[in-house]
C-alpha cells in the first residue's frame, strides 16, 4: 500500500468549508476523507459521480419561489398529501 504523501489544495469561504466539515464530522469522516472518497468515486465513474447539469427556467423559477417561501403548501399528514397531490 502506498503512503499519502500528494497534497491537493482548495480555496472556498469559510462558511462552505466550516459547515460542509461540520456535516462530515457527523458523519466520522475528515476532509481527507471525502476528498478522497470523492477522487475514488471519479475513478469508479470514469467522471462526477453525481449529474452536473444546468437548471432550465422552471426549475430556476421554482428554486426561486421556494428561497421567496411562495407558494408553498405545509401538510400535516400523509392522508393531507394524498388528497392535495390528487386534488
Amino acid at each position: 500500500m502506498s503512503t499519502k504523501s500528494a497534497t491537493v489544495h482548495a480555496r472556498m469561504t469559510p462558511d462552505l468549508k466550516q459547515e460542509a466539515e461540520g456535516i462530515l464530522k457527523q458523519l466520522g469522516l475528515t476532509a481527507t476523507d471525502a476528498v478522497s472518497l470523492l477522487y475514488k468515486q471519479i475513478i469508479w465513474s470514469r467522471g462526477l459521480p453525481f449529474d452536473v447539469k444546468i437548471p432550465n427556467q422552471e426549475t430556476l423559477e421554482a428554486i426561486e419561489s421556494v428561497k421567496k417561501k411562495q407558494d408553498i403548501t405545509s401538510v400535516n399528514n400523509l392522508d393531507e398529501l394524498r388528497k392535495n397531490l390528487l386534488d
